[in-house]
């Protein structure tokens, strides 16, 4: 009787396996965050060939599929995976292998990582780093390359500052590129005191340096792409917005794609120069499975921090300087007309209020009113009140990144005095009333790549030190929802990815992550202490 009990309890599990609809991979037991237009939570949801194919109860899921790979969530918060709507990718991932400066607070140190990695590097042509800030130096004053011109004769130095809107290189860098002292440039200064080049290079004097550097190869790109690859899959990374690629980046991406080395999901803007435009403007956008290019990265301005913001008034610590716009306004204004043209994104940096006046204005020249062309303005960091409404009139998507507010909160201040900062500065809140959305990226490298360090800069508008105890101009946080929608769904939306990513739906892509705490209801204090503890790209398991 025990025998035939037993194979009658077999028939019926075989009976209910065969009945069940066969998934790939099954997750259930957790609290899933679809982040739906309604930000409902779920338990479980199935996968089959890399698509979510239903979500709901742990009974629902569990009773209507079958899957060879069943992972408990165990109660853990279950989100779809961050996507970074502002970063630079391959520049993170080359910075991996180029001297690490972040953090130096001396130049001194800035020379001994140098010459540290010059020792350990014999073979490398030329000494690239990233990462210097002047404002956490003694004095907060540019450095000259004197030392560096004794230390490195004669091989090419280029030492780039945080933000990439600046760069300090040796003499023989400065040789090889031709740089001579008194030289002009249109959106970019050279350096020079008692008319002698100190080796500090602004915006678009970097380049002059830079185009000497040679250019890299397919092995150097696997090895920078993979180890990026690595990092943000690890911080819960699935898609990456890379903001200002050459077209021969990314027939490399491309390359490595369809080779499947790189998982990573990537949504490209193109750099704004004649070889991408030639190349791109006719065959238009270009998607894969993993890639879509659709956006042009053009530059208005440089950094506040380099005071290569371009500003409507005076820097209040450099009286008669306003900053200056990297080309002219009728290149603005004639690429816009290029671009309306076409279904390509106008993606364009402007970080001071004059610079996102003039291009808030040819914006709304060629858009002419509410659309869904989703061009976009990056970073917006400092906004005249009067020119806020120009967001929402023309449908303008503001890509902010909250880290950049809590980086800069120390000295913000110095360069446009308290009240045009609280007036003007890092106004979140009011840039996703425009719209009623706004996507939120880091950029990295010049901000960490963290998330985390997204979300508790933008809800509680503090660093990762805590700082200030009262958040930085609290009436300008995010909730924590529309942090996580930034995160996540509206990343998306600024890319037009939106159908496919940034959710947990049915019919999307099986990108999601579990995390160790709830960020829905983690306290402020243990925000950073939350782990990923696994990245599916696809239902794969990264």
């Amino acid at each position: 009787m025990r025998s035939i009990f037993h194979l009658f309890l077999a028939c019926v599990f075989f009976v209910s396996c065969k009945n069940k609809e066969a998934a790939d991979l099954i997750v259930h037991n957790g609290l899933v965050y679809t982040v739906d237009s309604s930000f409902a939570t779920a338990q479980a949801f199935a996968v089959k060939d890399g698509k979510i194919l239903a979500v709901g109860t742990n009974d629902e899921i569990l009773d209507q599929y079958s899957a060879k790979e069943n992972v408990d969530a165990q109660g853990n918060a279950v989100y779809p995976g961050f996507i970074d709507a502002h970063a630079h990718f391959v520049g993170y991932g080359r910075s991996l292998f180029a001297v690490d400066l972040f953090g130096c607070t001396s130049f001194e140190e800035v020379v001994s990582r140098v010459q540290k990695f010059a020792s350990e590097h014999p073979d490398e042509a030329w000494i690239i780093g990233r990462g210097w800030d002047q404002n956490k130096f003694p004095g907060k004053a540019y450095p000259t390359n004197d030392t560096l011109n004794k230390l490195f004769p004669n091989r090419p130095v280029m030492l780039e500052r945080v933000d990439g809107h600046a760069a300090i290189a040796n003499q023989k860098a400065l040789a090889l590129a031709g740089v001579v002292a008194g030289q002009k440039l249109t959106g970019g200064e050279i350096e020079t005191k008692n008319n002698t080049l100190t080796g500090v290079l602004i915006d678009n004097a970097v380049d002059l340096v830079g185009a000497k550097i040679p250019s890299p190869s397919k092995a150097d790109y696997t090895k920078w792409l993979l180890a990026a690859q690595k990092n943000c899959f690890a911080q819960g990374l699935t898609t990456i917005t890379d903001c200002g690629l050459n077209y021969t980046d990314v027939d490399v991406i491309d390359t490595l794609q369809k080779e499947h080395k790189l998982l990573m999901r990537m949504y490209i803007m193109l750099s704004d120069n004649q070889d991408n435009l030639q190349r791109y403007i006719k065959r238009g956008p270009y998607k894969t499975e993993r890639m879509y290019v659709r956006g042009f990265k053009v530059y208005a301005d440089g950094a506040l921090g380099s005071r290569g913001a371009c500003l409507l008034h005076p820097y209040n610590d450099k009286p008669g300087w306003s900053g200056f716009l990297l080309s002219s306004k009728s290149h603005y204004d004639s690429l816009a007309a290029v671009l309306s043209q076409t279904d390509f994104q106008m993606c364009t940096h402007a970080i001071g209020d004059s610079a996102n006046r003039e291009i808030l204005n040819i914006y709304n020249k060629y858009l002419k009113g509410e659309n869904d062309k989703r061009w976009r303005i990056e970073h917006a960091q400092l906004v005249n009140p009067l020119d806020i409404n120009l967001f929402g009139a023309a449908t303008i998507i503001p890509s902010v990144q909250p880290t950049h507010a809590t980086s800069d909160m120390y000295w913000a201040a110095d360069r446009l005095g308290t009240e045009r900062l609280k007036q003007e500065g890092y106004v979140y809140k009011q840039l996703l009333k425009q719209n009623g959305w706004i996507p939120l990226g880091t950029d990295f490298p010049v901000e960490d790549i963290s998330p985390f360090k997204t979300f508790l800069a933008a809800v509680f508008r503090k660093d990762a030190k805590g700082y200030p105890s009262g958040g930085f101009q609290m009436e300008n946080a995010l909730t924590r929802e529309q942090t996580i929608r930034g995160m996540t769904i509206w990343a998306a939306k600024a890319g037009f990815l939106e159908k496919e990513s940034g959710s947990i739906e049915k019919g999307k892509n099986a990108d999601f992550i579990i995390l160790s705490q709830d960020l829905m209801k983690v306290t402020e204090k243990n925000v950073l202490d939350t782990k990923v503890t696994a990245t599916y790209v696809g239902g794969k398991k990264m």
